[in-house]
């Protein structure tokens, strides 16, 4: 079989564990496999690592570790179960318990390695409850600098608006999602265990006696074989940019307003596993977040917060909550309305630019010419270029402004959360988020029901062991990351979730293959 490209030892056809794709979830892995001595294979389909991981702000939501313990953040699994209970039920109970058990000792056995180092960041919860902790549970990576992982760098995917135009890393030190890869990557490199292929997908699964032993793999060679001893692990993302699995499971949004890289995510793990007995749950879900409709060659920039702007609908009575909740189709029915606020420092707002969240790579100019900005001298002139009453508009806009002045939003009551907050600018008064619409010229954006992956998929266990319709247990097949279906259901209860769980369900998979292995 032919190669992509190599990292690590000599390609082989044989392994104790081989994992399918390459974001935190199947990295983090890699490294808690390749640590403990297994030979550890990782199968990347695209040329470059980290998938939808590294376009991530990369917060990791992991209660109660070494991490908050060296910022001097009190916080216990206790207050975090609590937190969740309060959110998700009684529901996944034994994958949530598993989850909060396993999260500081995977963060302790992240950090022992010199090559993965964490910092704590305030990013509140985001939703009000017992247990909350308004000041976050989150974690990120620390900047990684380029001297430290030389030319491994170049694999480690772009920022998203980069990638999509086929830039590379600027210069500088690696942050945030290109952080957290760049370092597992370099991790998972010294332990001398860990192999990573580019270039080669995941076709199918070797099944022998109910038993996943290996892939079939598709390289720029042609079709092979790969065998895993201990297990494999899917990691490979989610469905989202799969247009017909999205129509065939009610999954709402669509394939061209995803976050996920180009070429991946189209759900060939999750298929290949249900032909295998998999069972799946969720399919209608994904990781919601609007943004506004970009530039034809550029994807959405999910954005879910965005200075001196707001939201509203045409078939709303114009007061608009922050997050709507009928359909979403990129028409004007849908628009982010802002004006021209000077001096704003948060979400790329200032003097130059209106608050609207765009590619660093485009301009104004560029979205007003393509029609996906509109813009006019005054918010009657914006109501009729997209064929809201101008009337209606207007005095929405005068009361909201009026709620700027006075501090008080009487109607959705903004700015009294703690996560309210956290993207504003805190020298604004006398409420820093709101900004008043007042000063010419107006600008108005499509907005999409972008999403920032899938989160339905495989059924799994505490140890991410993929189930069956029946409930039992594949043997030598687990799933972690948007792969599975998440233990949060149809909530999103931290910044960070996504990560987070998936490097924990990982750690957890690792465990049970080394068990495994460690009896044969």
């Amino acid at each position: 079989m032919a190669n992509g490209q190599n990292i690590g030892q000599e390609w082989d056809s044989e392994y104790d564990v081989v994992v399918v794709g390459s974001g935190a979830g199947a990295m983090a892995g890699a490294f808690s496999a390749a640590s403990r001595g297994l030979k550890t294979l990782v199968l990347e389909k695209t040329d470059l690592l980290g998938g939808a991981s590294s376009y991530a702000g990369a917060s990791c939501w992991l209660p109660g570790t070494q991490v908050q313990e060296r910022a001097g953040v009190q916080d216990s699994r206790e207050a975090a179960n609590t937190f969740l209970v309060s959110l998700l039920g009684g529901d996944q109970a034994e994958r949530r318990e598993a989850f909060l058990a396993t999260a500081p000792e995977l963060v302790k056995a992240l950090e022992h390695d010199p090559a993965i180092e964490f910092r704590w960041t305030a990013f509140p919860d985001y939703f009000p409850g017992p247990g909350r902790m308004e000041v976050g549970r989150s974690i990120m990576p620390v900047d990684l600098p380029r001297e430290e992982i030389g030319e491994l760098a170049a694999l480690v995917r772009p920022r998203i608006e980069r990638d999509r135009l086929g830039k590379s890393h600027p210069d500088g030190p690696l942050t945030a999602g290109q952080a957290l890869i760049g370092r597992l990557l370099l991790a998972l490199t010294n332990t001398g265990n860990g192999t990573v292929l580019t270039g080669t997908a995941m076709t199918g699964l070797v099944i022998e006696d109910g038993k996943a032993v290996g892939l079939t793999v598709e390289g720029s060679g042609g079709p092979g074989r790969v065998r895993a001893r201990a297990g494999v692990l899917l990691g490979a993302g989610g469905f989202e940019a799969n247009p017909q699995m999205r129509a065939d499971n009610g999954t709402p949004g669509s394939a061209d307003w995803t976050m996920a890289p180009a070429a991946a995510n189209n759900g060939v793990a999750i298929r290949a596993a249900r032909e295998a007995g998999g069972a799946v749950e969720l399919m209608d879900q994904a990781w919601w977040c609007p943004g506004p409709r970009s530039l034809p060659e550029t994807a959405p920039s999910p954005s879910a917060s965005v200075a001196g702007s707001w939201w509203t609908e045409t078939e709303s009575a114009l007061r608009m909550s922050p997050f709507p909740t009928t359909r979403w189709d990129g028409s004007w029915r849908r628009l982010l309305l802002t004006g021209f606020p000077p001096g704003l420092s948060s979400i790329r707002a200032s003097e130059e630019l209106p608050a609207i969240m765009r590619p660093d790579n485009t301009s104004p100019a560029e979205h007003l010419s393509a029609g996906t900005w509109l813009q006019a001298e005054t918010v009657g002139e914006l109501a009729e270029l997209t064929g809201l009453p101008p009337a209606a508009l207007t005095d929405t806009v005068a009361r909201f402004n009026g709620f700027a002045e006075s501090g008080v939003d009487e109607d959705f009551h903004r700015g009294e959360d703690p996560y309210d907050l956290f993207f504003t600018d805190p020298s604004h008064g006398p409420n820093p988020a709101l900004v008043p619409v007042a000063q010419p010229p107006y600008f108005a954006a499509r907005m999409v029901l972008s999403d920032l992956g899938t989160k339905g998929g495989l059924r799994t266990d505490p140890d991410a062991r993929v189930l069956t319709d029946g409930g039992d247990p594949i043997p030598g097949l687990y799933a972690v990351g948007n792969t599975s279906a998440s233990f949060s259901g149809r909530f999103y209860p931290g910044p960070g979730i996504p990560l987070g769980s998936a490097m924990v369900f990982a750690y957890r998979a690792v465990q049970s293959m080394a068990g495994g292995a460690a009896a044969g």
